[in-house]
C-alpha cells in the first residue's frame, strides 16, 4: 500500500496499528474524530483523517516523514 491509498483507506474509516522505534501505535477513530495513541503512552487527537496526518507526531515526525519506515506494515 502507498501512502495515498493509506490516507484514503483512514478517510474511510479504516483503523491501523504499527510500530516504530520499538513503540506500538494506534490509528483509530470514532464519531468525535481520529486518534493517534502510542500503546501504553499518550494520544494525540484530531479532527479528521486529514488533520491527523498533517499534525499527528512520533518523535517530531509526521507519520509522511516516516512512511518508508512503516509502510511495510500497512
Amino acid at each position: 500500500m502507498d501512502y495515498k491509498e493509506m490516507a484514503e483507506s483512514i478517510g474511510y474509516g479504516e483503523e491501523y496499528n504499527f510500530y516504530y522505534k520499538d513503540k506500538e501505535f494506534w490509528i483509530s477513530q470514532n464519531s468525535d474524530g481520529n486518534y493517534l495513541t502510542e500503546v501504553g503512552g499518550e494520544t494525540q487527537e484530531f479532527k479528521n483523517s486529514e488533520d491527523l496526518l498533517n499534525n499527528a507526531r512520533i518523535n517530531g515526525k509526521s507519520i509522511r516523514e516516516i512512511w518508508e519506515e512503516i509502510n511495510d506494515q500497512f
